[in-house]
């Protein structure tokens, strides 16, 4: 994505031109998000609530701490689109159900082997297939249950997006973070790290990373969220040992 001009807002005719001028990142933002949201949630939506947190981010941003407004606006608008989505339920009673055994299964595995469990683990524990197990996991992650942005894991999503931005919040531990990230990404399989790789560092779309492995792109979407699951496990392991 062509970077986008930086402003530094000193009058209200300054702030809008902060705004306008990021426009493009909005745009780029629900663009990357669009293919994982169900379809019954408009564009236009996504747009409208990204919109809030981009204003949001203008009317807060200090320029005078050094970091560019576009890194700081990231997990704003980013944000804001997901605050709205998890107030929506999209998950049918069974599916639920089917997430909360998961994420039991997951939490008993761990315990006793000390480390996050495998998917193969996983639908061993449960009696369930992969597949099943990857369609819980891609579920999870359209609902917001299991969410890059919550609890340790915090600002995940936009380190895998720019992984050498500066810290958009001002956290000591942003650097620390961005370590662990780097052990974690290790830490996934051979197919999982390339689906990260090519999505976050090439910024390819699903469809040209499924030309690329010679697999579908639903295939792909299932790998990302798997793989997106399984960082969110390992970052919360490497945080609490550490």
């Amino acid at each position: 994505m062509t970077e986008e001009p930086e402003y530094v807002p000193s009058s209200a005719c300054d702030r809008d031109a902060l705004i306008l001028g990021h426009i493009a990142l909005l745009h780029h933002i629900v663009g990357r998000m669009a293919w994982d949201i169900p379809g019954c949630v408009d564009r236009d939506d996504l747009l409208g609530w990204g919109m809030v947190g981009l204003i949001r981010a203008a009317d807060s941003w200090d320029a005078g701490r050094g970091h560019k407004f576009s890194t700081y606006a990231f997990p704003k608008i980013r944000g804001a689109i997901l605050d709205e989505l998890r107030r929506m339920d999209f998950l049918p009673r069974g599916r639920r159900e089917k997430l909360r055994e998961l994420e039991r299964t997951v939490a008993d595995l761990e315990q006793r082997n000390g480390v996050p469990p495998s998917p193969e683990e996983i639908s061993h524990s449960m009696g369930i297939s992969q597949d099943e197990v990857d369609e819980i996991m891609h579920s999870a992650r359209v609902a917001g249950s299991v969410s890059l942005e919550d609890g340790p894991a915090e600002g995940l999503a936009h380190m895998l997006a720019d992984p050498e931005s500066a810290d958009p919040v001002g956290s000591a531990e942003w650097k620390e973070m961005k370590q662990l990230l780097v052990r974690a990404i290790s830490n996934l399989p051979e197919g999982e790290q390339t689906v990260i790789t090519l999505y976050y560092g090439e910024e390819l779309l699903l469809k040209e990373i499924g030309e690329i492995l010679g697999v579908s792109e639903s295939r792909v979407s299932q790998i990302h969220s798997r793989a997106l699951y399984r960082l969110n496990r390992e970052m919360v392991a490497l945080t609490e040992s550490t």
